[in-house]
């Protein structure tokens, strides 16, 4: 009977083993990262928009082709402008003769300040004669009234012939420089026709062909730096809190697909996308690959962070509520840094510990 008893004892022990995966903690060096997908751009890449509307006469660059700041790019034709540019120019050559030429308005107000000041001068003379002898009782009350009466038309004609000189000649100035700066104006309109480089860099794009419609809304070539580049990389907003300027991001790209390029984090766009829900990030690589196209596209692990001699183990082990299985049950354990297969062990078990796989 007591034979039995162990027996059974020991096979309802046997039953209650886990026959299942085991793994002990390992310390090791466990890093810490946020997946981000990653795509290759040049530096200071632009939409070329024209400021005026028109036709596309002719592409001055090639696609592919290095330009300098202010290099023309393409040249649009629109006959409005040019006309009202020679509109412009005509009347400001003719406010120019009114205000100075040989047929000026103010040339004819002269000559009447001229006559003015002449009858002014005679009816002066005429009245103070006239006064003294009035002061000396010869002549009659009618008589000097008449000459005091034309003295002081003619005064009055004066100045006011004299103020319309002066009005004139403010309106006239006045006209010459709005002509002037209508014309300056539609000069520059007539530039805005040729569209130039606002960088140093190279045309990697051309969307407009000759004879196409051109509009102040659609771009017309995509410009950037010939050597400098840059990698935007797209981060899930519940990651995007855990990035830092000046963090380390490790690059792969489809193009290089055996090798890891490092980079680092230079600029965080504070603005959320609402339809992909990612927000946007740029890197400088430390060390470029020799050749970069725009829109090579590739992955990136951005460091958040490392430490040597870690209490690891697989994320497999970890249960629900942050437990783990052992021989005597589940023990609820503290987490820390973890990657894509590792987790750490801040508390609840050491690296003696003996962990069963839960079964999934």
């Amino acid at each position: 009977m007591r034979c039995f008893v162990i027996v059974g004892l020991a096979l309802f022990m046997v039953a209650c083993t886990p026959k299942g995966e085991k793994t002990v903690p390992q310390k090791t060096r466990l890093t810490e990262s946020v997946y981000a997908s990653a795509t290759v751009q040049p530096d200071s890449l632009y939409q070329v928009y024209a400021a005026v509307g028109g036709i596309l006469e002719q592409n001055l660059v090639d696609e592919g082709d290095l330009v300098k700041k202010g290099t023309p790019l393409m040249q649009i034709v629109n006959n409005a402008p040019k006309l009202n540019t020679e509109n412009a120019k005509l009347a400001l050559q003719l406010a120019r003769e009114n205000y100075n030429g040989s047929s000026a308005v103010l040339k004819g107000l002269e000559d009447e300040i001229a006559a003015a000041r002449l009858s002014f001068q005679n009816d002066s003379v005429n009245f103070f004669r006239q006064k003294r002898l009035w002061e000396q009782k010869i002549g009659s009350k009618v008589e000097f009234d008449n000459r005091k009466l034309a003295y002081e038309l003619s005064r009055n004609n004066l100045n006011l012939l004299k103020s319309r000189y002066e009005r004139t000649k403010n309106e006239l100035r006045t006209q010459v420089q709005q002509a002037q700066n209508n014309y300056e104006s539609s000069l520059i309109n007539t530039k805005d026709f040729t569209v130039a480089s606002t960088i140093n860099g190279r045309v990697y794009a051309l969307f407009k062909e000759p004879g196409e419609i051109v509009t102040t809304m659609e771009p017309l070539a995509a410009v950037g730096s010939d050597s400098v580049f840059i990698i935007e990389m797209l981060v899930d907003e519940v990651d995007i809190v855990k990035i830092a300027v000046g963090q380390k991001a490790l690059i792969t790209l489809d193009a290089y697909p055996s090798k890891v390029f490092t980079a680092k984090i230079a600029k965080i766009y504070p603005r959320k996308d609402e339809r992909s829900q990612t927000f946007t990030i740029e890197a400088n690589f430390v060390q470029p690959p020799k050749t970069l196209y725009p829109g090579l596209a590739g992955e990136a692990n951005i460091v958040i962070a490392e430490k040597e001699g870690a209490l690891t183990i697989p994320k497999t082990y970890v249960m629900e509520g942050n437990k783990v299985l052992t021989a005597d049950g589940p023990v609820e354990v503290v987490l820390g840094l973890q990657n894509l297969d590792q987790v750490e062990v801040l508390e609840g078990i050491d690296e003696h510990t003996e962990l069963l796989k839960p079964e999934e």
